[in-house]
């Protein structure tokens, strides 16, 4: 890690609000989550993104988008982040420590929700690397359970160190207050490492294929009458599974027009 870098005051605009970093957890060398303060005014629906980000080399802000990892009740908001020696953003980001100022956008928006998609029986939550971040959101949201039978949460990573919230994820949010007894029965996670020994090692394809990632649940294939997909992940993962689902006769859904399956098209273009 290298020396925390001194970051000068930063302004609020009619975009932008300045917010405190509160924690910061280093999963492993390429990832990392923090917490920051939430504004009063900040509302957003679980499963939506924001811009955050801090001040650039030409004093100006230097924005990316991020999903909130946090539900919409949380009193802080939560973000998953990779690293990238020398991102423009992340190169800086991942210096944060607590204490420190950051940008944070007045208006979260987007299609990873569950207005977007019809009611249904099963909700997929599909993701590859820190396309996790908008699952951690939604699952801890009560409402998703009185909405779905069944959440299952499916993460591809590279390594096994990649499985941020792997704990949390394993033990069904025994010690959340508000989703705990819900999620004992209804959540399932279905995780995947693709570099390294793991229980499971293939891509979500494969485990769709074969049924896998079906395990605890019926029937051992999508369904498009009874199940939803929410997809995020990189931009091949995206189009693979999207296809994927458009063939097997799934509709594409927006916050206007809910349908079978969604994905989020500002990180994808």
């Amino acid at each position: 890690m290298s020396a925390h870098a001194v970051i000068a005051p930063l302004e609020p605009s009619a975009s932008l609000t300045v917010e405190k970093v509160l924690s910061v957890h280093h999963w492993n060398e390429h990832l990392f989550s923090f917490t920051i303060t939430r504004p009063q005014s900040f509302r957003f629906r679980s499963g939506e993104f924001v811009m955050i980000g801090l001040q650039g080399d030409n004093g100006k802000p230097l924005l990316r988008a991020y999903s909130v990892a946090s539900p919409a009740y949380a009193e802080e908001l939560e973000f998953l982040s990779i690293k990238v020696p020398d991102g423009p953003l992340t190169s800086k980001l991942q210096q944060i420590q607590p204490g420190d100022e950051i940008y944070l956008g007045r208006k979260p928006t987007g299609t990873l929700v569950t207005d977007a998609v019809k009611p249904g029986r099963r909700l997929f939550l599909i993701g590859t690397g820190t396309g996790l971040a908008p699952w951690m959101s939604i699952i801890r949201d009560p409402e998703v359970y009185d909405l779905f039978n069944q959440v299952i949460v499916a993460h591809s990573v590279r390594k096994v160190s990649d499985l941020a919230y792997r704990e949390l994820l394993e033990n069904k949010l025994c010690d959340d207050p508000l989703c705990d007894s819900a999620a004992a029965e209804q959540l399932y996670y279905v995780p995947t490492v693709t570099q390294e020994d793991f229980h499971t090692r293939d891509r979500i394809g494969k485990l769709i294929a074969d049924g896998r990632l079906f395990t605890g649940t019926a029937p051992a294939q999508f369904d498009p009458e009874h199940d939803r997909v929410m997809l995020c992940g990189s931009m091949a993962f995206i189009k693979d599974m999207g296809a994927l689902l458009e063939a097997q006769g799934f509709t594409e859904g927006s916050n206007a027009h809910p349908g079978d399956y969604v994905i989020e098209r500002a990180f994808v273009g």
